[in-house]
């Protein structure tokens, strides 16, 4: 058994874990996964007993490290030797805890909302034991006032996020009430050598702005934001400033058209092949130098990286705006990505038959020649790699 984890953006690009809150899935990200994957591989996890996670990985009498092995193995998984982090309240803890234990698995860390230790160790115990004989129904009514501001208490999102701690397994979650109960790293936040933002919400309850100030006054180098109109789950309910912060922190300077440069880069290649990108890269002359910077940043780092639509579908559109624009070399080189893509001959036929309908008979009949003549050229190559 494993955490139940998703992963979001390219597969090459920097990765970013992202840890969640006790009595809440991954779904706490929700609002800033989508935006942060546009740069970042994002991987997320459920705390076991929560979400889809298994109650059983951990045990009565669980520590944060225990949570730290879990998500490590997640990363072995993936191939992460090295990564960012950024974790809210528990999912803090994890990351404080892995920067302390395991500087070389963490490239940079982001503490939302946490804490190097979370009150009274009795407390927590209490909290586990109401727990295990209560289920979390009674924790989830009191949940709201806890996690949000008065006047956010009462949304939809915040409604979601409750029914998540109503719906945590009982057994799962006062484990990870033990690990709290445990978890002390005030002593040793000098360790951390992973450049460190630590965010506050200015009106948090759970874990109030001192517990961050403690942390940032800690850790070596660290910078402090304090979130205005924000409790315990700041991502939730101020998601654009959490965003802002984040960003600004793992996004490496200089600016986002290095990072826009890169990430196109990345998806040029991988979506048009090297060869083609390398003809294009040495067919660049200083008159046309500025048009193929535009395209790797704008086209490939600001529209094929977002991650609304997949690349298969992002083929779809672009065969059918190529087809209409009667733009026959550029359809060319998109009937091969489309291929790269992981669309069959079969099914650019029917997109191709779909343009017949709407950009006329015409222009698909001169795109069925274009992309009959590369489908057959590209068979041919896959024949002679066969022999």
């Amino acid at each position: 058994m494993t955490l139940h984890f998703t992963a979001e953006g390219l597969p090459d690009a920097p990765a970013l874990v992202l840890g969640p809150s006790l009595g809440t899935s991954l779904a706490v990200w929700d609002d800033l996964a989508g935006a942060l994957a546009r740069h970042h591989r994002v991987v997320r996890w459920d705390l076991p007993g929560h979400g889809r996670s298994p109650a059983g990985l951990v045990s009565e009498g669980a520590t944060v490290a225990d949570l730290a092995d879990l998500v490590l193995a997640v990363a072995d998984r993936l191939g992460l030797t090295r990564f960012a982090y950024a974790g809210i309240s528990l999912g803090g803890a994890v990351g404080t805890h892995l920067a302390v234990h395991h500087p070389e698995r963490i490239s940079s860390l982001a503490l939302v909302c946490s804490s190097a230790r979370f009150g009274e160790p009795e407390a927590w115990r209490e909290r586990a034991e109401l727990v295990r004989r209560a289920g979390t129904a009674p924790l989830a009514e009191t949940a709201p006032a806890r996690w949000f501001t008065p006047a956010f208490a009462r949304t939809p999102a915040a409604d979601a996020l409750v029914a998540d701690q109503r719906a945590a397994d009982p057994a799962g979650y006062a484990a990870c009430c033990d690990a709290l109960a445990a978890f002390d790293l005030r002593a040793e936040l000098h360790r951390i050598t992973a450049p460190t933002l630590v965010l506050a919400g200015r009106d948090d309850l759970a874990t109030p702005p001192p517990h961050s100030r403690q942390l940032a006054d800690g850790i070596p180098g660290s910078g402090l934001v304090e979130i205005p109109r924000a409790a315990h789950l700041a991502p939730v309910e101020r998601p654009q400033a959490v965003l802002d912060a984040l960003r600004s922190h793992f996004t490496p300077w200089p600016g986002d058209d290095d990072n826009r440069r890169a990430a196109g880069m990345t998806v040029r290649r991988a979506v048009l092949g090297d060869a083609h990108v390398d003809r294009a890269i040495a067919g660049t002359s200083e008159f046309t130098a500025a048009f193929q910077d535009f395209i790797t940043r704008y086209a490939w780092g600001e529209i094929w990286t977002r991650p609304g639509l997949d690349r298969r579908t992002r083929s779809c559109i672009t065969l059918t705006a190529l087809v209409a624009g009667g733009h026959h070399e550029e359809l060319a080189m998109h009937v091969r990505a489309a291929v790269r893509n992981g669309l069959t001959p079969e099914e650019i036929g029917e997109v191709l038959l779909q343009t017949a309908v709407y950009c006329g008979v015409p222009a698909a009949n001169a795109a069925f020649a274009v992309a009959n003549r590369v489908l057959n050229q590209h068979s041919l190559n896959d024949h002679k790699d066969d022999q």
